[in-house]
């Protein structure tokens, strides 16, 4: 890979990152999204991201936007305040060059300076073996799988479930 470059992602990177996301969503299982959303609707996503101060990354190499990621509460309610989940996407022709595994990286760092202590992967189906891979690759360790819980391209899906403790994790209560 030439030049890779992880920095914050803007709302000028919306139409990278939907194209990203519809060819997800049309032909893969990381999402169970059936239909791609609109540029104006990843740009709500973003905004509500950016405006809980969850981390937001782009990917460029070369100029181009390759990938991105994002961390997200696990779930609303308030006891999960201290765990987030990681979502990462990468543009069809840039697998299999490490860029899912810098932005991962770049996410667990970040969160961990931001408090959090347990970061979540729900991965889109347990045929995901590069997903898996790569959060195994950087300490996730199995934390379940819901069997048969998303009906997608004429199958049904599993959810594996991964965690990683952040910081201090579970040893001492949050600060």
């Amino acid at each position: 890979m030439s030049d890779l470059t992880i920095r914050p992602a803007t709302l000028a990177d919306i139409p990278a990152i939907t194209a990203i996301y519809a060819h997800a969503v049309r032909h893969g299982t990381a999402t169970f999204e059936l239909e791609p959303p609109t540029e104006a609707e990843m740009t709500k996503r973003m905004q509500a991201l950016l405006d809980g101060q969850f981390p937001y990354f782009v990917a460029e190499v070369d100029g181009r936007i390759g990938g991105y990621a994002y961390a997200a509460l696990f779930r609303p309610r308030p006891a999960y305040r201290f765990t987030v989940e990681d979502s990462i996407y990468i543009a069809p022709d840039m697998h299999r060059r490490g860029i899912g595994k810098a932005l991962l990286l770049k996410l667990i760092e970040v969160c961990t300076a931001m408090g959090f202590r347990q970061m979540i992967a729900v991965i889109g189906d347990s045929d995901q073996a590069a997903s898996i891979g790569v959060h195994k690759s950087c300490g996730f360790e199995p934390a379940g799988n819901l069997r048969n819980v998303g009906w997608k391209f004429g199958k049904w899906l599993d959810t594996p479930l991964m965690q990683l403790p952040l910081g201090p994790g579970a040893r001492t209560g949050p600060e």
